[in-house]
């Protein structure tokens, strides 16, 4: 009998045909047979430089052919794969590196002189892809076996409750349930390619990655959103089948384009998830591309990517619901006793999520995954009803985070800069809702000297800081910040100041 490979790298790695097109990067095409011979290029290469099952290899590039390679190359020789967001900040990076004592890094070559002098002090090996090894033939390749349910994939990057990046441990079985269930519900097949401007250090962009290769079909990579109007030529020259993105994608696409009048023939389906995208920007889409399906998803890192989705024929019915759990998810809405809400109520729970899908917790973290991860269940810290039918709708966010431009931002690094300022007393920051973006980065301040600090001072150092979607688009000086009785800024009252409306 041969015995089964568990290593969700091969699995995604055989999963289209050899000759068929799997990654198109501006001019460049990759088959799945050169995809898998350079994921196996990098794989050999690793484990020949003498690293041991299981040792974590940090990943530091842009989406392109060298990410997918080296991040299943990685996978492929038993490793686990940390994938960094390339505007990490040093803090992150080095502690990251430091708590899983890795050693050796793949770096896309641009950015190779700036990672080398953050690292410079951590003895750790950086490499690029000129230093890829000859591919052996698939025989000659020996690999660690992997147990699926333990064993690591990745590690990826996402806030706690903290405020500072925590390692969610994503596990080869965690993966492999996830990416089944989305092929399933999207019926995903060889001819579908993905229009990909979600970066693949984040877990929704990773999951397109995960589900398409597997199903057989392609990635159409471009990193250029700041054109959108260029992102959606090439989508219509490439026939892509699909696109998917967070709220402010599609309201910058329904904004700022022409995208709502365009004609996309190839195009049957969209995905939205990271976040809540507005109702009248849903049905917007609906209304532009009616032969379209729309599947408005629910996730979290902390569960490989997705927990729900909502089927697109019920839109119109269940406008707003993240819909159900996915066949490989169970979600229940639960009260502070633990009992289930009433469905059909007023009732407001929190979404305790159950699966294969979900993690094994934080990397060297025992008291945040305690917090989140009880037996076996993940506890989302998302507030929710249950309609009478049980579709899921969210109510709030118990976690104290800004989905600015599509990005899960902490507001304590933002205020550990503003603070930096000598003027400045004390700063709180929030989001408050804004038209395009979903949410917008409110910033309120104290200062020693009011009045001789302005706006655009505090901006200016936040550019000079910060990358641009971290930059406070709203900032407001204040005598003094409003405080809870055990001395805490009260950023409830915070948030009843900026009120609901739209900026």
């Amino acid at each position: 009998m041969i015995k089964q490979d568990h290593n969700i790298a091969e699995k995604i790695l055989s999963g289209g045909r050899p000759e068929q097109p799997a990654i198109f990067f501006g001019d460049k095409v990759l088959s799945h047979r050169q995809l898998r011979a350079a994921a196996y290029g990098w794989a050999r290469h690793l484990v020949q430089g003498g690293l041991n099952p299981g040792d974590r290899v940090g990943l530091w590039a842009e989406n392109g052919p060298f990410f997918v390679a080296a991040y299943l190359g990685i996978i492929r020789a038993g490793l686990c794969a940390v994938p960094f967001p390339v505007d990490c900040g040093e803090n992150t990076l080095k502690r990251m590196c430091t708590a899983t004592g890795m050693k050796r890094m793949l770096v896309s070559p641009r950015f190779r002189p700036h990672v080398e002098s953050l690292t410079q002090d951590l003895g750790i090996t950086i490499e690029d892809e000129s230093q890829t090894a000859a591919l052996l033939p698939d025989e000659q390749c020996r690999f660690p076996a992997v147990d699926p349910r333990r064993d690591l994939a990745a590690v990826m990057l996402t806030s706690g409750s903290t405020g500072e990046s925590k390692g969610v441990m994503v596990t080869h079985r965690n993966i492999e349930s996830n990416t089944r269930d989305i092929i399933q519900y999207l019926e995903l097949g060889p001819g579908d390619s993905t229009m990909t401007v979600l970066p693949f250090y984040y877990c929704y962009g990773t999951s397109l990655l995960h589900t398409h290769l597997m199903a057989g079909g392609s990635l159409v990579l471009n990193n250029r959103f700041m054109f959108p109007e260029k992102v959606l030529d090439e989508m219509a020259e490439k026939k892509c089948t699909g696109f998917a993105g967070v709220p402010s994608t599609y309201q910058i696409l329904l904004r700022r384009t022409h995208f709502a009048k365009r004609s996309f023939p190839a195009l049957r389906w969209l995905q939205q998830a990271g976040g809540k995208l507005p109702n009248p920007f849903i049905q917007e889409i609906r209304r532009a591309f009616p032969q379209v399906r729309l599947f408005v998803m629910y996730g979290q890192t902390e569960a490989t990517a997705r927990l729900s989705y909502l089927p697109p024929d019920l839109l119109d019915e269940k406008l707003g619901s993240i819909g159900k759990g996915l066949p490989g998810s169970h979600l229940e809405v639960l009260k502070e006793d633990g009992v289930p809400v009433l469905p059909g109520s007023d009732e407001v729970g929190e979404i305790v999520a159950s699966g294969y899908n979900v993690t094994p917790g934080y990397w060297n973290d025992a008291e945040e995954t305690a917090r989140f991860f009880r037996n076996g269940r993940l506890f989302t810290g998302d507030m929710a009803r249950v309609d009478r039918d049980g579709f899921i709708f969210i109510v709030e966010r118990t976690r104290d985070f800004i989905k600015a431009m599509g990005n899960r931002v902490s507001p304590k690094e933002i205020e550990e800069v503003l603070s930096q300022m000598p003027d400045v007393v004390e700063a709180a920051v929030i989001g408050v809702p804004h038209e395009i973006w979903g949410e917008a980065i409110k910033a309120y301040l104290t200062t020693n000297k009011p009045g001789q600090l302005t706006v655009e001072d505090v901006r200016n150092y936040c550019l000079g800081q910060l990358p641009n979607y971290k930059v406070p688009e709203y900032i407001e000086f204040l005598p003094q910040l409003p405080k809870t009785a055990n001395g805490k800024v009260a950023k409830e009252v915070l948030r009843k100041m900026a009120g609901n409306k739209l900026y």
